[in-house]
């Protein structure tokens, strides 16, 4: 176990896709590194978009990264001098994430977390609604919708130029050429599910 270090957080970068986490994410790892912080960088092994050996953003922004197939082997790749971690497309992963990201703040490390915060039906995706409640600073950032120009908050998946069904795969990685950044008004979808994700996960509970 690491000697228990001082200042622990979680920070957390959402948005849609073609927003600037990755870019942002880089951009605090490196302002770290100038610090002389020991940081790991993680990615998970299905982002092989670029590079599977570092995270690369739409700008051009790069930076070396460790990627790993689950939570377990991020957990066993963290070393215990590392002061800084960080996490890019931390959607990808497990449940269980949470709960290692949660250990790591609470022995005093920083912890940087990247990732879409809604899935392209357009509701919570993943282990992010989790992490944005447990956050102790998160900044949501927005793209350009490529229809009207206007901000986007939405990521949209396009299959041969039209709307994804709903019912496709929630995970599939791809980039420009499968998706587009969609302001609200922009967005289509042809149904989304939210009032079964809120039943799935909140059905069972009550609020007298």
């Amino acid at each position: 176990m690491a000697a228990r270090l001082i200042g622990g957080r979680l920070e957390v970068v959402c948005g849609s896709m073609f927003s600037g986490k990755s870019e942002e994410l880089i951009r605090r790892m490196r302002r770290a590194q100038i610090a002389r912080q020991k940081t790991q960088l993680f990615k998970h092994s299905n982002d092989n978009r670029r590079s599977i050996s570092h995270v690369d953003a739409h700008s051009g922004m790069s930076l070396e990264a460790c990627a790993v197939r689950d939570v377990a082997a991020m957990e066993k790749s963290i070393l215990p001098d590392t002061e800084v971690v960080g996490i890019d497309e931390v959607q990808f992963f497990a449940p269980e994430i949470t709960v290692l990201l949660d250990r790591l703040v609470a022995e005093g490390r920083r912890v940087i977390a990247a990732g879409l915060d809604l899935d392209f039906r357009g509701i919570p995706f993943g282990c992010m609604p989790v992490l944005l409640a447990l956050a102790d600073d998160v900044l949501k950032l927005k793209a350009v919708c490529v229809k009207s120009g206007a901000d986007a908050r939405f990521s949209q998946r396009l299959i041969d130029g039209h709307p994804a069904n709903h019912n496709d795969p929630v995970i599939c990685v791809g980039a420009q050429d499968c998706y587009e950044a969609r302001s609200r008004e922009c967005f289509e979808i042809d149904y989304k599910p939210l009032a079964e994700y809120v039943k799935r996960y909140f059905g069972g509970t009550r609020v007298e």
